[in-house]
C-alpha cells in the first residue's frame, strides 16, 4: 500500500488506486465526466494546491532562489490547520490503501507535487 506522486493526464500505473488532483484549476477542454477516463483524476482536491498567488510565483521563478522562496511559501500554506490535517490523513491512509496525488507540471522538480512528496514523507507516509 502506498501513495504515488504522478503527473495528471498520464497513463495510470498498475495499483495506482484513486487519483487525486491537487491542482488549482480544472483541465481545460475536458468535460467533467471524462476526467477519470482520460487519466486526469478521480477526485479534484484543490486544497492541496498552491494558492493562485503562489501558482503565479512558481511559474515566474527563474532562479533557484526564487524557486526556494516559492517552496517556503507553499510549505507555510500547507502548515495551516486544514491542509496539515489532510496531509496527516493521507499519510495515515497510505499504510492501508493505494492512491496517487498529482499535478499537471511536466517536471516534478519544478512542481508543488515535489513539495507534497516531502511533506508526506515527513509524516511517515508510504510512498511508491
Amino acid at each position: 500500500m502506498s501513495i504515488r506522486i504522478v503527473r495528471l493526464g498520464t497513463p495510470r500505473l498498475p495499483r495506482e488506486g484513486t487519483r487525486i488532483g491537487t491542482v488549482r484549476r480544472l483541465p481545460r477542454g475536458i468535460s467533467k465526466e471524462r476526467y477519470a477516463a482520460e487519466d486526469w483524476f478521480d477526485v479534484w482536491y484543490p486544497e492541496l494546491a498552491p494558492s493562485a498567488e503562489l501558482v503565479t510565483r512558481a511559474k515566474a521563478a527563474a532562479t533557484p532562489a526564487e524557486w526556494r522562496a516559492f517552496i517556503r511559501a507553499f510549505r507555510a500554506e500547507m502548515n495551516q490547520p486544514a491542509p496539515r490535517r489532510t496531509l496527516d490523513l493521507l499519510a495515515a491512509l497510505s499504510h492501508g490503501a493505494d492512491f496517487s496525488v498529482g499535478c499537471y507540471c511536466a517536471d516534478e522538480a519544478r512542481c508543488h507535487r515535489s513539495v507534497l512528496r516531502e511533506l508526506l514523507a515527513e509524516r511517515g507516509a508510504t510512498l511508491a
